[in-house]
């Protein structure tokens, strides 16, 4: 298990305190549960490739084609 370190102000760490001695559990367990359950309802981010998340962008441009490979689009490069 990992250790993490956060910092509360005094009113919260009041309450967390209080509400472990209520329940009769450790504050760090009152942490765990809490932050289990905001994860699990949390949106889940958008997961794919560069091309799945950007694919309505596709052929969204006009211009020539050949601009990777085409050296005459290059003469006035850098000037």
């Amino acid at each position: 298990m990992k250790i993490l370190s956060l910092k509360l102000p005094d009113n919260l760490a009041e309450e967390l305190t209080a509400q472990a001695r209520s329940r009769g559990t450790t504050r760090s367990e009152i942490l765990r549960e809490a932050l289990a359950d905001f994860l699990a309802k949390a949106p889940q981010p958008d997961r794919g490739s560069f091309l799945d998340l950007a694919g309505d962008l596709v052929g969204r441009l006009e211009g020539p084609g050949d601009l990777s490979y085409n050296k005459k689009y290059l003469d006035d490069y850098g000037r």
